[in-house]
């Protein structure tokens, strides 16, 4: 028995914006192992980006779910409910920050700003897992994608360093948590990756550019690599692993 085959396992993905971004990669990699997927986009404006890919690797449940709007997460989890009874994994791929506190300094950060970046990018995540965990009755996988802003600091990375690192922290708890009924908590740290996310990031191409010349593999990572990343950790492969953050990027990381 191939313990990689997701075959028979059902998962969410939360955060594909279009074909660049890591939700999809990650939703690629888990169809082509048999997985049965469901798909949200963010509101109409975002819907037609979104659909003909979700369509495209068969899923039959594609939602609007924006995390800020009141019970539309609820909502997504009461028609998988509905539809399917259980759940095996979710991919919660998002994050936010209002543009003028992304590109101020940290210390300037307005509080209204650092709260709505903590509940899009972090609090999320525990929503998903509270709503999560009745569903997944013989265990499950709960993954986020993180960055090593978290850790230490990375020019115009701004506010979503310390951001991400509540986010991971989250993950290491819930894992705690929630491992005595078999449900296990990851976060995935790809080095920077251009997508519609990346963008409002300050000077990203200089971002990009050092992160490649760091790298002791001289390449950065894609959502493909990301993908089978998330493959691995849904798998049965990796039933005795989890509260971890796993870098893919080429081993930037170990840097400094």
């Amino acid at each position: 028995m191939d313990p990689f085959d997701l075959t028979g396992k059902r998962g969410l993905i939360v955060g594909i914006a279009n074909d660049q971004s890591i939700a999809y990669g990650c939703a690629q990699e888990l169809s082509n192992a048999g997985a049965e997927l469901a798909v949200t986009y963010l509101n109409a404006k975002a819907e037609p980006h979104v659909r003909p890919l979700a369509e495209a690797l068969g899923c039959k449940l594609i939602l609007p779910c924006d995390v800020r709007e009141p019970g539309q997460l609820e909502q997504v989890f009461d028609k998988l409910t509905s539809e399917w009874g259980r759940l095996d994994f979710v991919l919660h791929s998002i994050a936010f920050a209002p543009r003028e506190d992304l590109i101020g300094r940290v210390t300037d950060a307005s509080a209204a700003g650092f709260g709505i970046a903590m509940d899009v990018s972090c609090h999320s995540f525990l929503r998903m897992a509270r709503l999560a965990e009745p569903l997944m009755t013989e265990g499950g996988t709960l993954l986020t994608v993180t960055f090593f802003g978290s850790a230490r600091v990375v020019d115009h990375y701004n506010l979503m360093g310390p951001v991400k690192a509540a986010l991971e922290s989250a993950v290491r708890y819930v894992a705690a948590e929630l491992g005595p009924k078999g449900i296990r908590a990851h976060a995935i740290s790809p080095g920077p990756i251009r997508t519609r996310a990346a963008s409002g990031i300050d000077r990203f191409d200089e971002l990009l550019a050092e992160a490649a010349a760091r790298s002791p593999q001289h390449q950065l990572a894609d959502i493909a690599d990301v993908g089978a990343v998330a493959r691995f950790l849904v798998s049965d492969a990796a039933k005795r692993i989890t509260g971890t953050t796993i870098p893919v990027d080429g081993g930037q990381h170990i840097q400094g």
